[in-house]
């Protein structure tokens, strides 16, 4: 059997297996968890949005 891969959590840095028995996979433990969730939450974390630019008549509405 191999070594079950070690990553690390996104909240600590902490290496973690990452297997069946680690039920807060990628964190390594529930209270890295809960703090990525509070983050969240707390909208710390945004997901940049794409400007696309606009049409030819949206962009005449808009002046």
């Amino acid at each position: 059997m191999s070594t079950p891969p070690l990553v690390a959590c996104p909240q600590c840095g902490k290496k973690t297996a990452w297997t069946p028995a680690n039920p807060f996979r990628p964190f390594c433990s529930e209270r890295c968890k809960l703090i990525d969730l509070g983050q969240w939450a707390k909208e710390e974390y945004r997901i940049p949005e794409q400007q696309q630019p606009l049409a030819g008549n949206e962009a005449e509405e808009n002046d």
